[in-house]
């Protein structure tokens, strides 16, 4: 009998279309599951998408459409990625589920009637897009300590969670699993932040929108976020209070909740001691996975650097996107994107070394053996090095991916490309092919070429499944299974298949225009001369609404006029630890060499645009009056980077 392996990824929010650093998670999760699958354990994979709450039922309010009629539309897009990156799941649940629903609300019946669960009145912060409550105390100028973003004050009657009450049990069992939280990083991040201050009661429920499922015994509330969405996990195995069912049963409790460092303390403190109150197993490990950053901010549609996985697959293919994103995401920093971080990537290592390694020994067994190459045992000692390395990778990658560093395994399957490319200047089959003495040399050595490319192609299956198939159908491989590489074969022959470049060479400049070229067909028309209507009414506006507008102080290293437009500079600024180019209508008032060295006040997360084909990335704030203009200068002694508020 298989030994089970259960699998899950955060599900995904409805609110939007996920990008790629959201996408990177399944795509991760994908790998180990395959991974585990291809090591013979019975895997079952759950994704899927949490689909209730406030900020869903504003957005469809501002659409003119049902909150349900929205979610469907998302859920129906999230899907379609996560399919279009190959992903294998076995199940994706939708929290509007009726399955979901009916064991939610006996799962909070249950808590309800043991007194786990109480009514109460919740005033303090709340953020919307976070769906998180705050106490004064961790509210700074207004805006939510986890996102930034402007806060609301609220007041209103809730259900709440006693988690006090299970705060003992829980760093007990922490204390007793130590890898239960995962990197340890992360254990001591929730250990000494949350757990170790004490924590507060949890609100439950919401009485405020009506976007959620039902409290069955109080038609006022809502059950929140937190006791529907982290349900799932076990929802979708069929579990509730009155009959767990066979799956539940058979695959309970998870081997592995992959989630994103931001939602860690909801799966390792809430989702834990909900389940202590159920009397239900705690899963066995929770790996919070760092973030993908463009560049070195997080992606966000406010700063304009969202990346989908479906535009970056229509220049890199699945395998290509999968492979980037899998190998730059360190174990437990944030990793980067940038699409010349991807160009440079796929060249280097798609397109140089694997695919090349693959190209041209099909292509000597075609051209120096007709497609079959036998093993004549004519060796040298380069090729027991060669051997060994194999081996040593396969051992290497079950290291590595046993502990989750999918990036260091994903290294280890390209250093066995890398040696086995060396391989091929060392033993120059070109040349052994001019002397026909040395040809039962040349097939030995082709042979031990391919019976390394087939290594590769077996280890690379869990990460890059389609390229894997074609690099073993191009080796020639009878046997794929992972069973096959307990040794280095050396006997028999092997005769190639069809020969197929896999990853072609990108030209960074051509490609750049070309995604340049995208992006600004799919960016708002700006509008660079405005008609002022109504100048005299004034609008009022919220701290909130203020709020919304990040402002930081910045450092102009260079300037210049842009070509073609006398109203126009452009300038390099400098923002803390990034450089941003922003165009600014001001040529007028200002030449370049003027503006070079001043401190600035930048906004910096407004959409970037293109103007008279230049891109900038922000805003310089200026003053104008009576036909004068300057811009808004800072005092020397505040730092570039500073936040103005």
């Amino acid at each position: 009998m298989k030994e089970k392996f259960y699998i899950t990824t955060a599900i995904a929010y409805t609110s939007r279309k996920p990008h790629i650093g959201n996408t990177y998670e399944i795509v991760l999760t994908d790998a180990i599951a395959r991974y585990k699958r291809q090591q013979g354990f019975d895997v079952f994979f759950l994704t899927g998408t949490d689909e209730h709450g406030q900020k869903i039922e504003d957005i469809a309010k501002e659409q003119g459409i049902t909150p349900k009629a929205y979610v469907d539309t998302v859920a129906g897009e999230i899907k379609d990625i996560w399919n279009l990156m190959n992903s294998s799941y076995d199940k994706f649940i939708r929290t509007t589920d009726d399955e979901h629903v009916a064991s939610v609300q006996k799962i909070f019946k249950k808590l309800y009637d043991q007194g786990d669960i109480y009514k109460g009145k919740y005033e303090g912060w709340y953020c919307v897009p976070c769906e998180s409550f705050f106490t004064d105390t961790q509210i700074e100028d207004g805006v939510c300590p986890d996102c930034g973003r402007p806060v609301k004050k609220t007041s209103e009657e809730a259900y709440f969670f006693k988690m006090s009450k299970y705060q003992d049990a829980l760093m007990k069992h922490i204390e007793e699993n130590p890898d239960f939280i995962q990197p340890e990083s992360r254990k001591k991040e929730m250990v000494n932040n949350f757990l170790k201050p004490g924590l507060q009661d949890l609100c439950v429920s919401r009485s405020t929108f009506k976007w959620g499922i039902p409290v069955t015994f109080d038609d006022n509330h809502v059950i929140y976020v937190w006791i529907d969405a982290l349900s799932n996990y076990i929802t979708a195995l069929g579990y509730s209070p009155d009959g767990k069912g066979e799956l539940y049963n058979k695959y309970w409790p998870a081997d592995v909740h992959i989630i994103g460092k931001d939602i860690l303390r909801f799966h390792t403190i809430y989702w834990p001691i909900m389940l202590m109150a159920m009397g239900e197993p705690l899963p066995k490990k929770v790996f919070g996975h760092p973030w993908l950053l463009f560049g070195t901010d997080k992606m966000s549609k406010s700063k304009g650097n969202v990346i989908y996985a479906d535009d970056l697959v229509r220049h890199f293919g699945v395998d290509g996107v999968r492979y980037y994103v899998l190998r730059e995401m360190p174990y437990a920093q944030d990793g980067t994107i940038t699409y010349e971080n991807i160009i440079a990537r796929y060249n280097a290592d798609l397109a140089n070394t694997l695919g090349n390694l693959v190209n041209r020994t099909v292509a000597m067994a075609d051209k120096y053996f007709g497609g079959t190459v036998e093993y004549k045992g004519v060796c040298e000692g380069v090729d027991a090095e060669v051997a060994e390395f194999a081996v040593k990778t396969r051992d290497a990658v079950k290291a590595k991916m046993d502990e989750f560093r999918v990036a260091d395994a994903l290294e280890e399957i390209l250093s066995l490309a890398r040696r086995s490319n060396k391989y091929i200047d060392e033993t120059e089959p070109w040349a052994l092919a001019k002397d026909d003495a040395k040809k039962d040399r040349l097939s030995t050595v082709l042979y031990n070429l391919l019976e390394s490319i087939r290594f590769i192609g077996v280890l690379l299956k869990p990460f890059m499944p389609d390229t894997a198939d074609k690099i073993i159908a191009q080796s020639g491989a009878g046997d794929s299974s992972i069973e096959s590489l307990a040794e280095f074969a050396q006997s028999g022959s092997v005769t190639v298949g069809a020969a197929q470049m896999l990853f072609a060479r990108v030209d960074e400049k051509k490609k750049l225009e070309e995604i340049a070229a995208e992006n600004e067909a799919k960016a708002e028309p700006v509008k660079e001369d405005k008609k002022e209507e109504k100048k005299d009414e004034k609008t009022e506006i919220s701290i909130e609404d203020f709020a919304r507008v990040e402002l930081k102080v910045g450092v102009v290293l260079e300037s210049a006029n842009v070509e073609g437009a006398d109203k126009l500079l452009v300038s390099k600024i400098k923002i803390g630890d990034e450089v941003r180019q922003i165009v600014s209508g001001i040529a007028k008032y200002y030449k370049p060499e003027e503006l070079v060295g001043k401190k600035v006040a930048v906004v910096t997360n407004l959409k970037p645009v293109k103007l008279r084909g230049v891109l900038s990335e922000g805003m310089i704030l200026a003053a104008s009056c009576d036909g004068k203009l300057a811009v808004v200068s800072v005092d020397e002694q505040i730092p570039d980077g500073a936040v103005i508020k």
